[in-house]
């Protein structure tokens, strides 16, 4: 491997260039976990027992006379004990050392630290000072002694740990002399290369100091290329809301580049919705801010010299005008040379307006409206004059298999509120009149206002194609008023209300009462689903100000914000009972006063479930292998989709597989000759430290990366330094991971690199590791993975998120927003496939109350259980766990076009006689497959009730036989009528014909 070394002159890092040198080693020069990644070499050229030595090693870390000094000698690899540090700083360390083998070569390490904790999620600590040296040694010390070492170089343990050259500092002298020669007391502008990303942010690049005083811009870029160009502002004073304005670019020839060509992803900016938006640049005194200059050269631009300026303003200081010259070659870039991403030229996607346009996705239809009712797929909604929804219904059949004429109902009577004065009396508002504002395929948006003399209320809606609705619902009080309640009543049928997953209860049958309260700095939950297999509604109750919290760990980090409105300084919470008829869902934000004109946002989104019918025939065909391996021994295990994680040789960094990507591409094409698919893991929960814009996006503060303590692997300490979450680790390929703040622009880039990866390597889908990101950017990753015919097919794994540091939310809830473009569930790790009700397993791991199905991960599943809901688990996950011997028997049986009727079906024509014993059949012309599965917790002998008409099986000439399944169950025939054991927690698959 090519290492990059700098060598420093013993008297010249202030006054010699430093001298970068390529030298071919071995991968690991010297043990790393205890000595760290850099060190200093020194040559002792003196004699006695004491050399002194002076290195300029120019750190960036903090505090470095609280971390050790370990000297070590080169001819034989011992520690030297006998050590005195005299100075340590950021600039230069001074220690005295016993050079143990005379004249030769040692080694000073200075970041030594030592790593605790789970290997994914280390903790590193720097080791402290030691005084190791002998009372003797030290006695004898002269009182003073020359430097009697040279300095050879500063070495680093390959190039990703280098610190050359942009992150070797200029000691404070230096720095001064060199703002000095710009003249200004109030900030500096350093013009910099792409090349050369800023990765110090409070301290001023030896780099700069070796090349002098620079005050323009001088760059090259081929026609139609993504260019990118640095000014780094240096303050000297606090700099406020920092502008910049581009002028146009001209030659001698009178050619142009607009200035509209240019942008500043720190100023200005397309958030992931697609909306412009500027930022608010600050610049703290003594701190280097980078601004990202992005410039889209025309591909018909005449090659040649351009000329321009870039004009920096802030609020609270003149102005710096930088000239910029930029020299277009006659060459012509490739897709604005994307494929060079350490250039930078990706930054362009931050800004990404991409499959923004809300098409409607397959398999869903064209919205319609008619009369205040609108049609989606399998749906309708009834609009009230209110504006809320006064009827929601579905038209899913029991078994999910297709659409029935016969609507289930959801609601009793209209959604609507509740205003209630501190007397007592109600505050009923009339309704002004219901206008629909827009009416396309994907989209209808209406709006009303309802009031009184004391209160009024806006109401803005929409619905989409896929049955999510989102309500803002703004009160705005007309006079002073005193409220003892306000309320939200969802009246659901019983009908559509058998099961209840959220709000602190686990996916079951739906408990006679819940009575629920905020909390927000403890749990992340604000949401409940509440529904039946073939009807259902999950509602979530928001404010204007709702930010998307952290998961997946991280949720005590960036918890949910209490809303104004339903929290109400945590009064508010719900109640869900019978009252009458319904089960009522009374959402409360308790008593308050309004001055007038104060406004809350009352706002609110549901989703319509089930989102599509059951793909049952998807579910047979489909077997995910999840491992990188050879793709001949995947096919003939009888697999059809591969699953590439990251860490692995052809997707190495997590959430970023755009540097490995033509090892990818070459693997992709062998599998698709070979007749199966490929997905990747690809999310964008964190982000690889080896992703090539990782300091442009520190350069946007908190808007990609989430604030944080900082502290994990030494790399993330070493050059990132603070104000990180530090995320997964693979310690095999040393890939280290930062959080995402959340939503942000990344979404864009995120949606830019799957459309390319699509195109341009062919990959099949995604595979997802939970999700950070909500529908928005679900539904534009599903529009480009299904450009041009691609299958893009994506599944969703989940670890358990019911526990105290992801909030105790349930999976299902947390992620139900995507469920209508995932093509299959993996609920998850941490699942508990033996303790847990049937009821458990139809509402928070199969995916069938919402048109999925799903697999089994933990210990491999339950595989008795599992396939009473059509599930298995996914190799080589678990190997005592191997699905092979089921598709077997999928295959045996022909499950492609089977009808499944689940237990739930209330026309199942197969019951057993106990009510714990399940039983699933996958129905076909003359023949059953018949899977029970146990949630009895003893071994029990059943009866098959069965109703052979439905079959259309003779009874008097059917056989029940349960074919041999490796891992599964061992050959065996039943007689009609007889009784059947089953073992606790397990099963039978059953062929009846």
């Amino acid at each position: 491997m090519k290492y990059l070394f700098l060598l420093l002159p013993v008297l010249g890092f202030s006054r010699l260039h430093a001298q970068e040198l390529t030298y071919s080693e071995e991968h690991h020069q010297w043990d790393a976990d205890s000595l760290g990644n850099h060190r200093a070499i020194v040559q002792f050229n003196g004699t006695g027992r004491y050399a002194k030595t002076i290195v300029e090693w120019r750190r960036r870390d903090r505090h470095p006379e609280q971390k050790r000094i370990i000297v070590q000698d080169a001819q034989t690899g011992h520690k030297i004990r006998n050590v005195k540090t005299v100075t340590i700083n950021n600039e230069k360390g001074t220690l005295i050392f016993e050079p143990v083998s005379g004249k030769g070569t040692y080694y000073i390490y200075y970041l030594p630290s030592k790593s605790s904790g789970s290997p994914n999620y280390p903790v590193v600590h720097y080791l402290p000072p030691e005084n190791t040296a002998s009372p003797d040694w030290l006695d004898a010390l002269p009182a003073s002694i020359k430097t009697n070492t040279v300095v050879k170089g500063i070495e680093s343990i390959d190039a990703f740990n280098s610190f050359y050259p942009m992150e070797v500092i200029a000691t404070d002298a230096e720095a001064r002399s060199l703002v000095q020669k710009y003249k200004r007391t109030d900030y500096v502008v350093f013009p910099e290369d792409r090349r050369y990303p800023v990765k110090l942010f409070d301290r001023i690049p030896y780099r700069w100091v070796k090349r002098g005083p620079v005050t323009a811009f001088k760059g090259s870029a081929m026609r139609g290329e993504n260019y990118a160009f640095q000014l780094a502002v240096y303050a000297l004073q606090n700099l406020q809301n920092i502008s910049i304005r581009f002028s146009d670019l001209k030659n001698e020839k009178g050619s142009v580049i607009t200035a509209s060509a240019l942008s500043c992803i720190n100023v200005t900016g397309v958030d992931y919705r697609g909306t412009p938006f500027t930022k608010i640049v600050q610049v703290a005194k003594d701190s280097i801010q980078p601004l990202w200059c992005l410039l889209d050269v025309p591909v018909s631009i005449r090659p040649g010299v351009y000329k321009g300026t870039v004009t920096i303003t802030p609020a609270n200081a003149a102005p710096s005008i930088v000239p910029v010259q930029l020299t277009v070659t006659g060459a012509l870039a490739k897709n604005g040379n994307i494929e060079e991403p350490w250039k930078q030229t990706r930054l362009k996607w931050l800004n990404s307006t991409m499959a923004q346009e809300n098409t409607v996705i397959a398999p869903y239809t064209p919205l319609t409206l008619k009369d205040n009712v609108i049609e989606l797929l399998g749906r309708k909604v009834t609009i009230d004059k209110s504006g809320f929804p006064a009827q929601i219904q579905t038209f899913f059949t029991e078994e999910m298999t297709g659409l029935k004429a016969t609507p289930n109902n959801l609601l009793t009577e209209p959604i609507h509120f509740h205003f209630i004065a501190a007397d007592g009396k109600e505050l009923k508002l009339g309704n002004g009149g219901l206008q629909y504002t827009e009416q396309s395929p994907g989209t209808i948006q209406w709006s009303n206002t309802n009031s009184n003399d004391q209160l009024r209320m806006e109401v803005h809606a929409s619905l989409e194609f896929d049955g999510f609705v989102s309500y803002t619902v703004k009160v705005t009080a007309l006079q002073d008023v005193d409220l003892k309640n306000t309320t939200l009543h969802i009246p659901f049928t019983k009908e559509a209300a058998r099961y209840l997953m959220g709000l602190g209860e686990k996916g079951e049958l739906r408990p006679d009462s819940l009575s629920w309260k905020w909390d927000v700095a403890h749990k992340n939950q604000d949401a409940i689903w509440i529904g039946n297999v073939n009807v259902g509604l999950q509602y979530t109750l928001r404010d204007e100000k709702y930010v998307r919290p952290l998961n997946t760990n991280f949720y005590l980090q960036k918890p949910l914000l209490l809303p104004a409105s339903w929290g109400n300084e945590n009064k508010g919470g719900i109640i869900i009972a019978q009252k009458g008829k319904s089960i009522l869902a009374d959402n409360y934000s308790g008593e308050r006063h309004l001055k007038k004109g104060d406004t809350l946002y009352y706002n609110f989104n549901l989703l319509i479930t089930p989102f599509h019918t059951l793909n049952t025939n998807f579910q047979w065909a489909t077997r995910f292998y999840h491992k990188y391996d050879s793709i001949q021994k995947i096919k003939n295990i009888g697999a059809t989709v591969i699953n590439i994680h990251h860490g692995t040789a052809i997707n190495p960094w997590i959430n970023y597989p755009f540097i490995e990507w033509q090892k990818m591409k070459q693997y992709i094409d062998e599998a698709h000759q070979n007749g199966l698919k490929v997905k990747i893991y690809n999310t964008v929960r964190e982000l690889s430290n080896h992703a090539y814009e990782l300091f442009p996006l520190r350069s946007l503060g908190h808007e990609v990366y989430s604030p944080g303590k900082g502290g994990g692997v030494n790399w993330l300490q070493e050059h990132v330094d603070t104000d990180y979450i530090a995320a997964w680790f693979v310690p095999e390929v040393k890939d280290a991971a930062i959080i995402n703040s959340g939503m942000s622009r990344w979404h864009n880039y995120y949606v830019e690199g799957m459309n390319w990866l699509t195109q341009h390597v062919g990959i099949d889908g995604i595979y997802l590791d939970d999700v950070a990101f909500d529908r928005v950017t679900m539904k534009r990753i599903k529009r480009v993975l299904t450009a041009n015919g691609h299958p893009g097919i994506i599944d969703l794994h989940s670890a358990n998120q019911y526990n105290k540091r992801d909030g105790f939310i349930n999976s299902a809830n947390l992620y139900m927003e995507h469920f209508p473009y995932l093509n299959r569930l993996w609920f998850g790790e941490y699942f508990d496939y033996e303790n847990n009700s049937s009821d458990f397993f139809l509402t928070e791991v199969s995916g069938i109350p919402f048109g999925l199905m799903g697999e089994m991960l933990q210990d491999g599943g339950n595989a008795w259980r599992g396939m009473v809901y059509g599930m298995t688990c996914r190799i080589p996950w678990t190997e005592n766990a191997d699905p092979t011997g089921i598709w077997k028997l999928w295959d045996d049986f022909g499950m492609q076009d089977t009808k499944m009727i689940g237990y739930w079906v209330s026309s199942n024509p197969v019951k057993t006689d106990n009510e714990k014993v399940k039983a699933t059949v996958y129905k076909k012309e003359g023949k059953a497959l018949v899977s029970i599965g146990s949630w009895n917790e003893t071994d029990i002998n059943i009866t098959l009730n069965i109703n052979w008409q439905q079959l259309g099986i003779d009874p008097s000439k059917a056989t029940i036989t349960a074919p041999a399944v490796r891992n599964f169950q061992e050959a065996r025939s039943f007689k009609v009528g007889e009784k059947i054991p089953v073992q606790k927690h397990r099963g039978w698959l059953l062929v009846i014909q």
